[in-house]
């Protein structure tokens, strides 16, 4: 597939929470390459460390917004609480792309049986994972619907509820905020200037992933041996690119309510990753994971599916 022409967002203001690190920042980051005003919302300063406790943060990531093209303006938000997200709306007199993608729970997952796992981090997850999003919904939305070509993007983890994530709590924050994108498109029935969706990246090398498997961007094929499904993994700029390819889409009207992957979004609009290759994680969780996961081994080379 051809690359089409780049996306083009200039005089548009975006929110991006939890852009922080991972998708979010990535997803500012494109948004800005694009030409975007975008408002980088989470909760990392350079003075003052979120629970999760890692090293990147918002004046940083606006800082990649406004070297990319674009403008980056860092607020600090706690999206679980509403006073917090008030105050960002006030900065906030225009808002064309409302992308909601709080998380938090890195810390929180623990793999295995519901009820073997410590309650107060599941229900923390929950808090961290769904509530941040309904109160960042409440508040902005009506500053969104006031756009003459608005989208509201809810970040999830997986295009349906077919995956099995080993985590009860983990598999409900993720099928819920997809399903938020589904009834959003619903509630905007009288708001045609507005679409709502959902969007998920596939197999993620974000600044944690690396970690886990003990790799860096530049030699992540080293994890491969250990995580072979790791060979068909993605930057979390790949994701950013195509839901910037979307925001520029004058007829995005007919992704509403779906959820849409990286890799639908990439044989949509055409684009590549950082290192010019297409993963189509899709295609790969169908031909080789799930039968796999049926006790049936498939032969085939990861290079066909990039």
């Amino acid at each position: 597939m051809s690359q089409r022409s780049e996306p083009d967002l200039s005089g548009k203001v975006a929110v991006v929470t939890g852009a922080t690190r991972g998708a979010g920042r990535a997803i500012a980051v494109e948004l800005g390459a694009a030409g975007a005003t975008v408002f980088v919302a989470g909760r990392t300063t350079r003075t003052q460390q979120s629970e999760v406790g890692r090293a990147e943060t918002i004046e940083d990531t606006a800082d990649l917004v406004t070297k990319a093209g674009g403008k980056g303006i860092a607020v600090r938000c706690d999206f679980t609480d509403p006073s917090d997200v008030d105050d960002l709306a006030k900065k906030i007199d225009k808002l064309d792309i409302f992308v909601d993608n709080a998380w938090g729970g890195e810390n929180l997952v623990e793999w295995g049986k519901f009820w073997e796992h410590d309650l107060d981090r599941q229900l923390h997850m929950w808090r961290n994972g769904v509530e941040t999003h309904l109160v960042a919904l409440h508040k902005l939305m009506p500053i969104l619907i006031r756009s003459d070509d608005g989208l509201v993007v809810e970040v999830t983890d997986g295009e349906d509820g077919e995956a099995y994530f080993v985590n009860l709590t983990y598999d409900a924050v993720k099928n819920t905020v997809r399903r938020f994108g589904e009834v959003l498109a619903k509630d905007l029935k009288d708001h045609p200037n507005v679409t709502a969706l959902a969007a998920t990246p596939g197999f993620l090398r974000s600044e944690q992933m690396l970690e886990t498997f003990g790799v860096t961007e530049e030699n992540w094929r080293d994890a491969v041996e250990k995580v072979p499904d790791y060979a068909i993994s993605e930057t979390p700029h790949y994701l950013g690119r195509g839901i910037a390819h979307l925001a520029a889409d004058p007829d995005r009207k007919r992704f509403a309510g779906q959820c849409l992957s990286s890799w639908k979004l990439k044989r949509e609009y055409g684009f590549t990753d950082l290192d010019g290759t297409q993963p189509d994680w899709g295609r790969w969780w169908d031909d080789v994971v799930k039968p796999r996961i049926a006790g049936r081994t498939v032969e085939t080379d990861p290079a066909d599916y990039r």
